[in-house]
């Protein structure tokens, strides 16, 4: 009788736990638009850039940014989840967001900031770049 109520008891856990809640998320890279970014660095302190990126539907929300650092060159971007529905709308006025990151000025030099605008044509990644010096 034991084993009869924990192999019932059995079934009914695995028929409790669903692994899809029926939130498909996709991961998407949005263009930026802009960059409010100094034109000069003092070593040792600390900046706030803010970038403006569009959202294409009511169903792109802000995930986190891309930030890659290779030597002094950063290579940064917008990383939207996009939600996999059928009630997606298109976004096309006023739909301009802020974001923004703090940069701590670490090393001398030149910082060349790299900021992803999409793809040409040919499948090639274009870049929105700025080279920022250091003073000290």
């Amino acid at each position: 009788m034991k084993r009869i109520i924990s192999l019932i008891a059995l079934v009914f856990v695995f028929n409790a736990c669903s692994v899809d809640d029926g939130n498909d998320f996709l991961f998407e890279l949005l263009p930026v638009e802009s960059v409010d970014i100094p034109t000069e660095f003092t070593m040792g302190e600390t900046y706030q850039i803010k970038m403006y990126y569009r959202r294409p539907t009511t169903c792109h929300s802000f995930n986190t940014i891309y930030y890659n650092k290779d030597l002094n060159v950063r290579t940064i971007a917008i990383e939207s989840a996009v939600r996999q529905a059928s009630y997606c709308e298109e976004l096309t006025e006023n739909n301009l967001v802020e974001c923004s990151f703090n940069f701590l000025v670490t090393s001398n030099g030149s910082y060349i900031f790299k900021f992803y605008q999409g793809q040409d044509e040919q499948g090639n990644n274009i870049f929105l770049q700025y080279e920022v010096p250091v003073t000290n």
